[in-house]
Order: C-alpha cells, then structure tokens, then sequence
C-alpha cells in the first residue's frame, strides 16, 4: 500500500506542476498512470479494508492460556462442579453396567439417558463424590456461597438454617474428610424434563463440634467415622447448564 500511496503522490506532483504552467501541454502517459493508480488504491482498499465478520481476533496469550487452563481461582465457577458428560456411541451399554437390565433403576437411568444422550452412570458417579465432599465440608464451614452452586433452593435454605442455628449458639464444627468407601446409584427417575438421580453414599470422616468456650460438645475429634447418605441429584435436560444440583439428603441407617 506505501508503494501504490508514493505514486500517486508523485503522480499528482506532476500532474499539479503541470497545471500551474499554464496548461501548456498535458501528458498524457501521467494523467494515465494518476488515474490508474487511483483506481487500483481503491480496489485495493475494498478488498483489504472491508470487514467481512468472519475475521479472527488478535491473539492473545493471556486469554489463551485461560480458555486452556481451569477458570481464575476465586472466581464463582470454583464452587461449581459439573458433573462429566458424555458424547459417546448411542447404546445402553454403559446403563446395563449401572444397573442389572430390566430392574426399575436401569429403566430410570434409560429413560434420563433417552432424554440426554450424554449422560454417562460412571462419570456421573465420580462427579457425585467431588460434589459429596465439597458439600460436607462447605457445611462444616459455613461456607454458604459454595452451597448455594452445589444446592436447590429448598436444601440450601435448610442448610443454611442449620449454619445460622450453629452460629447463633457460638458452636464450631471441625472436620477432616477421610475419603468415600461406596457411592453408588439406587435410584433414577425422569420427572417431566427434570432428571433425578438417587446415590447411596458410604463416606469416612473425623468431625467435631465445639461451644463457645472451645469445649467438646459433640462428635471426636479422634475417630473416624462411617457416614451413609442417601442423596439425591436432578437437572433439567433442557437446559445448557449441565450441572446438577442436590434436590434431597437422607441419612441411611
């Protein structure tokens, strides 16, 4: 574009020079080459000039590293777990591995898959133990703003009743998640477009609560416990969000 833009400076140059002199003779091979030199500047600049909306932004390491990376620590999707999907062969094979074919379990989990084929039993499962213990911890610490991604309306609001109750009274709790021993689906259902998964959960852990004082009221500090759940999960297959959310809790005895 410099080399055409020089040109026809230089041709306009003459052109000009020429003017002043009194019209005394026009050249003809520079008026040529002015116009000519317009007329590809111009072309030039439609074709290169013109924004079409399928041009790539500029590159960006920073905003590259982030859509490779997990989000920004601190940012709301920490507290968010989304539970893997799948986009694999349009089968029942993985159900059938879930649940023994024929049993109301495996046709609950046929009907979610039917209504959601990426669902997968297995990575749903590894899903359900990270949301498990990040839920039990959350609640051990009060943390209402991780709750309240992890939980519906209803069990948030219960969640958070017990939180206020607890702080009220000047009690802390102090756990230390061990691990889970068992998590595995008994239960699923389709409710209208809302999926519902039930798992029975057998998890390990130290938990103990203290008074204001700092003395022991509740639980050992030194024990481990076996905790058993029965928790149940649900989303809506129509929507985009593809997490899933804990709709109801019962402890199994």
């Amino acid at each position: 574009m410099y080399g055409i833009q020089t040109g026809i400076g230089k041709a306009q140059r003459r052109f000009l020079q020429s003017a002043a002199g009194g019209m005394e003779f026009f050249d003809f091979g520079t008026i040529f080459f002015f116009i000519a030199a317009v007329i590809i500047f111009l072309q030039l600049r439609n074709v290169l000039g013109r924004r079409t909306g399928n041009e790539k932004p500029p590159f960006d390491p920073y905003t590259s590293a982030r859509s490779a990376d997990a989000a920004p620590a601190g940012s709301e999707t920490d507290n968010v777990v989304s539970l893997p999907r799948r986009t694999g062969e349009k089968d029942f094979t993985a159900i059938d591995k879930a649940a023994p074919a024929g049993t109301p379990v495996n046709d609950g989990l046929r009907a979610i898959y039917a209504a959601d084929p990426s669902f997968d039993p297995a990575s749903f499962v590894d899903g359900v133990k990270i949301a498990y213990e990040m839920i039990v911890m959350s609640f051990a610490d009060g943390d209402r703003k991780v709750l309240k991604n992890l939980l519906s309306k209803d069990v948030y609001e219960g969640f958070v009743s017990a939180i206020d109750e607890r702080e009220a009274r000047g009690e802390s709790v102090r756990s230390s998640f061990v691990g889970i021993d068992k998590a595995e689906i008994t239960g699923a259902e389709m409710k209208g477009s809302e999926a519902h998964v039930t798992v029975n959960i057998v998890s390990q852990m130290i938990s103990s609560t203290y008074d204001k004082d700092g003395k022991l009221i509740d639980g050992d500090p030194e024990n481990v416990l076996e905790i058993k759940d029965l928790w149940t999960f649900a989303r809506d297959t129509r929507s985009r969000d593809p997490n899933w959310k804990l709709v109801a809790t019962e402890a199994e005895d």
